[in-house]
């Protein structure tokens, strides 16, 4: 058998690949709008580098009856030769070959230019059944007439067009004919994409441009107001504090930031900008550029020098596009940096204003934490205070400590703030009260971050608090009959000589609380099976802990009690002291510990009236 060869080219299905960048390349059906206006605002741009005194203007006409939608401009125009060449090949475009130095004598200088993929005007067929080029060059060749349908046939024929520049006209498909009929509709993706280009866009023959914004942040020097006002205006909210940037090394960033005035729930949201390349909106919603923590932060950027996707529905994630997101996190923390210095009454209100998501996003981000160390302020039984005023209130009593230079005490219990305020009203150190999990985290990282610091809970169970804070002496376990009897309140029973006058004292341990909360609902049937699961990984990589009771036993009756059997009516006063301690500190008592109550009340009651053992 002869062995033979056979070249052959590449067969292209255009329809295909029509219905393709249609259903997949785009996300919206109005982004045929943007490509065409884009394409006209490139062959104004190249007109202007030739002509000094030319500025141009795009024109947009809807025609109901004829079910139309045409695209006007007074740019460069086309040759015939052009409009076979860059019209009929998809994926060739003149600008984009501009951009690479490849479009001969039809090429020009790429600065200004948009466009980029020669897709854009083959994206008209997502609306189109028909569209229909009048183009005539500005140098006086002869004008043509280009016709397609959504099929592979092009046709070519000598045009009509008396002026130079180009008409694009759109045939409408009958699912997309309302936007030849609904001015409102065409008007609003016109401001969508194209409100800061500097070719003016006329609709329907209005007097009136379309695309009407004049950014201030686009100015070379801007005015702080005058982009203040504006952001609003753009942005619809009042913004905190306005943050101009504008630098062309490492790469070229044009443009304004703003602190929004809008609480971001929680510090996970992601951070979002509206970025333009050469005046076009690529997208109101660009994600990754602002840093994770920065999730407050709002903006409109001019990105020249990064480059967009192939739908221009978002930017490539390239180095460049990695540049710009270092430069905008520099900035950033310079700022406000330079805010904590410069005006720090302003800073600590925004610092106030957004605490809980700089608090959150401050456990990963040194630079932030450091800054927030000196700023942030915590509510503390000595008043607000920030991390380093703690630290200075907080020297470690050499008495009992030889490897900490700090000790920084902490509550993380709302219903035991007073009490804490209470216990801690008589010594020069403060109590904490780090109410949300990531402020206790934030303090665990600060105080690494300082060294020589122990961060210790207000309770009986860290080391040298009964002897620092309450002055107590011989802290020890209570003996187990005593552990026994009040078993019922779930609590560790401790004992210690006291110098204040109170029989009990109830410490409350808020994870205990809560896995106690978890509980019940297990026993209720109410969570489901992957969430107990969770729930049960957490507790038991990190266990609850439990309530703790302090019995002061240089108080007479604790004293007395402690010495007798717990069959004896002071055990049931006790036990009731207890209850009263654990209920007062706002714990839940369990049903068995209600129970228990009825019957040391009838005990006690017995006893007075005279009944024996």
């Amino acid at each position: 058998m002869t062995a033979w060869t056979k070249q052959i080219p590449f067969r292209v299905d255009v329809a295909g690949i029509i219905e393709i960048m249609g259903s997949s390349l785009y996300s919206r059906p109005d982004t045929p709008v943007r490509e065409l206006i884009q394409n006209a605002n490139d062959a104004i741009t190249r007109r202007r580098q030739r002509e000094l005194k030319y500025q141009g203007r795009i024109d947009i006409v809807q025609d109901a009856v004829a079910r139309t939608l045409t695209f006007h401009d007074d740019g460069i125009g086309l040759s015939a030769a052009e409009a076979e060449e860059y019209l009929s090949t998809l994926g060739i475009g003149i600008t984009g070959l501009i951009k690479k130095g490849l479009a001969g004598s039809a090429g020009g200088d790429a600065g200004g230019l948009i466009g980029q993929f020669g897709i854009g005007m083959f994206s008209a067929f997502m609306l189109a059944e028909r569209v229909v080029v009048e183009s005539r060059r500005y140098d006086g060749a002869e004008p043509v007439r280009w016709e397609a349908g959504a099929g592979t046939d092009i046709t070519l024929s000598q045009g009509s067009r008396e002026e130079p520049g180009s008409s694009i006209t759109l045939h409408l498909k009958p699912d997309h004919q309302i936007l030849a009929q609904e001015p409102e509709l065409l008007e609003k993706s016109i401001r969508e994409f194209a409100d800061f280009l500097t070719v003016p866009i006329f609709l329907n023959g209005g007097k009136q441009r379309v695309n009407v914004i004049q950014a201030a942040w686009f100015d070379p020097t801007p005015d702080r107001e005058s982009i203040e006002m504006e952001l609003e205006s753009y942005f619809g909210e009042t913004p905190l504090d306005v943050i101009p940037l504008r630098q062309e090394k490492p790469v070229s960033i044009a443009g304004a930031l703003y602190i929004t005035p809008q609480r971001v729930p929680g510090f996970a949201g992601e951070a979002v900008l509206t970025v333009t390349v050469r005046r076009m909106v690529i997208s109101r919603r660009i994600q990754g550029l602002l840093p994770s923590w920065a999730s407050f932060v709002r903006g409109v950027l001019e990105l020249n020098d990064c480059a967009p996707t192939a739908s221009r529905e978002d930017l490539v994630r390239d180095l460049r596009f990695q540049s710009v997101r270092q430069s905008i996190e520099d900035v950033l923390f310079q700022h406000i940096e330079d805010l904590a210095r410069s005006d720090p009454p302003k800073f600590e209100a925004l610092v106030a204003w957004h605490r809980y998501t700089l608090a959150g996003a401050a456990l990963d981000q040194p630079r932030l934490r450091d800054l927030l160390r000196r700023n942030y302020k915590l509510p503390t039984s000595k008043g607000a205070l920030t991390f380093d005023e703690i630290l200075r209130q907080s020297p470690a009593d050499p008495l009992f400590e030889s490897d900490a230079e700090r000790v920084v005490w902490y509550n993380t219990d709302r219903r035991q703030e007073a009490w804490m305020n209470t216990l801690f009203a008589g010594h020069e150190v403060p109590c904490v009260h780090a109410l949300r999990s990531f402020e206790e985290s934030l303090l665990g990282a600060w105080s690494a971050d300082m060294g020589d610091t122990a961060l210790r809970t207000a309770s009986p169970g860290s080391p040298r608090f009964a002897e620092v804070i309450l002055g107590a002496h011989d802290l020890h376990p209570a003996p187990d009959a005593w552990q026994e009897f009040l078993r019922a309140t779930r609590a560790k029973i401790v004992c210690a000589g006291l110098t204040t006058g109170q029989p009990v004292m109830a410490f409350l341990n808020e994870r205990y609380e809560l896995q106690k909360t978890f509980d019940d609902l297990r026993t209720q049937g109410t969570i489901p099976e992957g969430f107990q699961r969770l729930i049960d990984t957490h507790f038991e990589q990190a266990p609850a802990g439990q309530n703790e009771v302090l019995l002061n036993t240089n108080h007479r009756l604790v004293a007395r009690a402690l010495e007798q059997k717990t069959v004896s009516p002071l055990a049931s006063v006790l036990r009731l002291l207890v209850n009263n301690a654990l209920s007062t500190a706002g714990a839940s008592l369990p049903r068995d510990v209600q129970r228990q109550q009825v019957d040391d009340l009838d005990w006690i009651a017995e006893a007075l009236w005279g009944r024996t053992t």
